[in-house]
């Protein structure tokens, strides 16, 4: 089951699909299904229901003919939050590759592999969905690069979380693109500045539940510029899974409904090719994930 985030009359609406080319306008069909309760227009706000997953496909199975059921080309998606709460947790240096060709880029030891997971953030006002227009912030950057993650989404609180435990607290995936300023970057001699611009994380174009993907360490990722195959790498290539990092991350923080976290990119940056290469307005950026979907964005001025 997938869950999509898209706009009705300016308005955010929950849908959810099975099969990738129709949804079921879950917001319009709240009402005839949990009759009681607040109808959510994101997922957040399902989050915030209590609704589990297996109570809505029931009483979904039970909706008859086409009143809520709308085609996927035909709409507007939004990110699946459009407005998180918190930043986007996000990992850095967690594909091998990747940090080796980081490590050469910035003159260090290849094989200066981090000891434990490095964690920054990105705040809300960088999210926006599938579709949208990211800045280019010239202005600011000469160096714009894009990143392909997998994303997590909790779905429920928790801290101290154990690796063995930490699936558990997992509601669902979605591909996340943290669009980066390295001259910020390194600049200002940490990361938040470089990640932190507007728009520059794509989130989308939906969130798959968990049930529906059988191992998060084991799915393809891609990423094109321009239709030009840029990054290409598999989580199994990941130094922190994804139980590990919720794990580390969970150490004496808690985890709520709704937080995000970005797992880290694989190799094939930008700012690490020889020249480096930005992107620059007018260029399209493909982030695709295996089981959850294209996230499709344009850099515009």
């Amino acid at each position: 089951m997938k869950f999509v985030t898209f706009e009705v009359g300016g308005q955010p609406n929950l849908g959810v699909s099975t099969d990738g080319r129709t949804l079921v306008n879950l917001t319009q069909a709240w009402k005839k299904i949990f009759p009681c309760t607040q109808a959510p227009g994101d997922l957040a706000e399902f989050l915030a229901s209590g609704v589990e997953v297996e109570s809505l496909q029931q009483r979904l199975s039970e909706l008859s003919g086409e009143e809520f059921r709308v085609m996927m080309d035909e709409i507007k998606i939004l990110a699946p939050i459009p407005r998180p709460t918190k930043n986007i947790f996000c990992v850095g240096r967690n594909y091998r590759e990747h940090i080796i060709e980081g490590n050469r880029a910035a003159g260090r030891d290849p094989n200066d592999f981090p000891k434990a997971t490095e964690f920054f953030s990105k705040p809300p006002t960088t999210v926006v969905g599938h579709g949208a227009e990211v800045k280019a912030h010239a202005e600011v950057t000469n160096l714009l690069d894009y990143e392909i993650e997998l994303g997590i989404v909790i779905g429920k609180s928790g801290s101290n979380i154990k690796e063995a435990d930490a699936l558990d607290y997992v509601f669902g995936f979605t591909v996340i693109n943290d669009i980066t300023g390295r001259d910020l970057q390194k600049l200002h001699g940490q990361w938040f500045k470089g990640k932190a611009l507007d728009t520059t994380c794509p989130i989308g174009p939906c969130i798959t539940h968990k049930s529906a993907i059988s191992n998060p360490q084991d799915l393809d990722l891609e990423l094109y510029v321009n239709g030009d195959l840029r990054q290409k790498a598999n989580t199994s290539d990941m130094l922190f899974t994804v139980a590990q990092i919720i794990e580390q991350l969970s150490a004496g923080l808690t985890l709520e409904p709704g937080d995000i976290i970005a797992t880290g990119t694989p190799s094939g940056v930008g700012f690490a090719m020889s020249p480096p290469c930005r992107l620059v307005a007018g260029d399209e950026v493909l982030a695709r994930i295996c089981g959850i979907g294209d996230l499709i964005n344009r850099i515009v001025n």
